[in-house]
């Protein structure tokens, strides 16, 4: 097929693989987010494969965290858990059968061989190649052993892995983000497809995944590239045996995604988390977005965009060869523009989840009074957050129990000063003598009271107020407040924060 995607193409396969290990991170989001964006685009099939072949690292939590991390950002896959397909099993640890069967028919036509060589040998002879100045991979001492020689590695008790045999010519192949590359032999070497104790390797199991399953495009880390001519080969190997339609993949390499100090983000880095992302309250088309910038665009001067608006641009020559760096603050940015562009409705259904986690709400949900309260309250902050999970420190005021409410220790210390005991007093007669209650009321009975009677500037009138109502120097408007909480509760915090002042 050629570059452009400028129109569907049912036949397009991809696949999104990863490994069960650890929690998901966002360079692993940003492969997947292509994955999908280019399978929606053409209206192809995205397969979804757990590459668990290494048991000693791989887990039944990390597999489930990879499912929920799926869901929750808003990825659909046509073929895998869950949903099955003409190609199951989808977890390779449930395929190992076909692997062995595979090795076996390499290792009779020859493309594949036994090597026997031991750790320290192989060690050994790569230092001696460096000392030379010579390439240092598998220099083939196993490519052509005599019945005799593998006769007396046996009596040793040596038990060989499984190589696959490189052809002795260049690969040259066009990569859909870095054009034509070519790999010359003695870059490749000979490689091991299967361990000494029979288990198969992840150089083995995703290529015939890949030609079982009919994949026509791999896009993936850049990290993997090294990998591709020895894939490629292999894919040859496997049309001639038999395995799959004989089709060779498509590959584009995705550029690196950098963190600090201009370092490739690992998966140990902490802001490479999603779950960080999620516990602070990141959208998932808010983050996506912000994923997708990370070595593509939608237009040069454009960065919002909807996950629908990206699918219907999404083309694979718009990436970049050129590594992207991880910005927070732009994450952030993108993210605020997002959640300011939600209904009131759908806005106040996604704060739910951290008042409840907070344990501001029952595990069962808000009663009535308290939803009406928070769909009150949220349009005073939707345009002042950046993440969901902010929602806490800013209305958590008005959900707490007034014995369980208190105030910011630092913001209590700064601002209850000797200078806020008028100011506080004043407060409690005038809101006390207030008829109604309404915040063009409170505002105006309160500027009476403080700025005219007390002569005092609006920043120091108020401070104190918003301190003692809401716990903090930084909330939503003071006057909304007030009568979202009411006059009662109001006046008894205004009575307790003036208990507090020094004098």
């Amino acid at each position: 097929m050629a570059n452009s995607t400028s129109e569907l193409d049912p036949t397009v396969r991809v696949r999104f693989c990863p490994s069960p290990t650890g929690n998901p991170h966002v360079g692993l989001v940003r492969t997947a987010l292509f994955n999908w964006a280019f399978a929606r685009h053409h209206g192809g099939t995205l397969v979804f494969r757990i590459e668990d072949t290494d048991a000693a690292r791989d887990s039944e939590d990390s597999y489930n965290q990879l499912l929920e991390a799926m869901r929750w950002l808003g990825f659909d896959w046509d073929e895998g858990p869950e949903v099955g397909g003409p190609h199951a099993p989808y977890r390779q640890s449930q395929r190992m059968d076909i692997y062995a069967d595979v090795a076996a028919r390499l290792l009779d036509t020859g493309h594949a061989y036994h090597c026997y060589c031991s750790t320290e040998e192989l060690d050994a002879r790569r230092d001696a190649a460096r000392a030379a100045g010579l390439p240092s991979g598998y220099d083939g001492h196993c490519r052509d052993l005599s019945a005799e020689q593998v006769a007396g590695y046996t009596a040793e008790g040596r038990t060989p892995i499984v190589r696959f045999r490189m052809p002795d010519h260049a690969i040259t192949f066009t990569d859909l983000v870095r054009g034509e590359l070519t790999f010359t032999p003695d870059n490749v070497p000979d490689y091991g497809i299967v361990r000494a104790n029979g288990a198969p390797l992840y150089t083995l199991v995703n290529p015939v995944d890949d030609a079982l399953m009919g994949i026509t495009h791999v896009l993936r880390g850049e990290d993997l590239l090294s990998s591709t001519p020895r894939q490629i080969a292999l894919y040859g190997a496997l049309a001639e045996i038999g395995v799959g339609a004989g089709l060779t993949p498509r590959f584009g390499h995705l550029p690196y995604v950098m963190g600090e100090g201009n370092k490739k983000l690992s998966k140990r880095d902490p802001q490479a988390s999603l779950n960080l992302y999620r516990e602070r309250g990141f959208l998932p088309e808010g983050l996506l977005n912000y994923l997708a910038l990370l070595g593509w665009s939608l237009t040069d001067d454009r960065d919002l965009f909807s996950m629908d608006e990206l699918v219907a641009a999404f083309d694979i020559d718009r990436v970049n060869a050129n590594p992207a760096r991880f910005d927070l603050k732009k994450a952030e940015h993108i993210n605020a523009e997002h959640l300011r562009a939600l209904a009131p409705a759908e806005f106040v259904r996604r704060l739910v989840p951290y008042l409840t986690a907070a344990g501001l709400f029952p595990a069962e949900g808000p009663g009535d009074a308290q939803l009406d309260l928070l769909i009150a309250a949220a349009p005073l902050t939707q345009e002042r957050m950046v993440v969901l999970g902010e929602v806490v420190a800013m209305l958590g005021f008005l959900f707490v129990a007034p014995e369980d409410f208190t105030l910011d220790p630092a913001d209590a210390e700064k601002v209850l000063t000797a200078d806020a005991r008028p100011v506080l007093e004043a407060s409690i007669t005038a809101l006390t003598a207030l008829e109604g209650f309404d915040p063009d009321d409170i505002q105006a009975t309160l500027r009476e009271a403080l700025v005219d009677g007390l002569g005092i500037k609006p920043k120091f009138a108020f401070t104190p107020l918003r301190v003692a109502v809401t716990g903090r120097r930084v909330s939503p408007p003071l006057f909304e407040s007030m009568e979202l909480l009411g006059r009662e509760e109001t006046l008894r915090r205004l009575g307790a924060a003036l208990e507090l002042v020094k004098d």
